[in-house]
């Protein structure tokens, strides 16, 4: 991504990481934080991130609440079965 874009483009409905992005110094337990956004700012010569209200960005709202409410547990990704799961029994 890094080499091939030369503008990076982001909205948040966090009022708070506006600003802290506006105030670093008034946000000192993000220090860390903020300093890997202002890394990843100077690799672009075009990085913005945008306050957009919740209001203005329904769907990508209702994605993330749906995100945090998914408790599923993910127990195996892969293209067979592994030898540990039952098989079904034979008919």
């Amino acid at each position: 991504m890094l080499q091939h874009s030369t503008c990076q483009s982001f909205g948040t409905d966090c009022k708070d990481l506006i600003a802290m992005l506006e105030e670093p110094h008034a946000w000192p337990s993000f220090a860390i934080e903020l300093e890997k956004i202002e890394t990843l700012r100077i690799c672009f010569p075009e990085f913005s991130i945008t306050h957009v209200p919740r209001t203005q960005n329904q769907f990508s709202d209702f994605l993330a609440k749906t995100a945090r409410s998914f408790h599923r547990e993910l127990l195996f990704i892969g293209y067979s079965i592994p030898v540990w799961l039952p098989r079904p029994p034979q008919a």
